[in-house]
């Protein structure tokens, strides 16, 4: 038997597995003046928010 397919916005939220990622890198200086680079791969609704918290001033 087929699978019912279902289209539009009934279908958007059908799967949790399709969350949208991102991967972000946030560059830092060491101690001895030469850069660190950090990766993170997170949902894309929190990026902003994670480059505020790993941002140097």
């Amino acid at each position: 038997m087929a699978k019912k397919k279902t289209f539009g916005t009934e279908g958007e939220g059908s799967s949790s597995s399709d969350r949208r990622m991102a991967k972000v890198i946030v560059a830092t200086k060491t101690d001895n003046n030469k850069y660190g680079y950090k990766e993170a791969i997170i949902d894309q609704d929190d990026v902003k928010d994670f480059i505020k918290e790993n941002k140097e001033n």
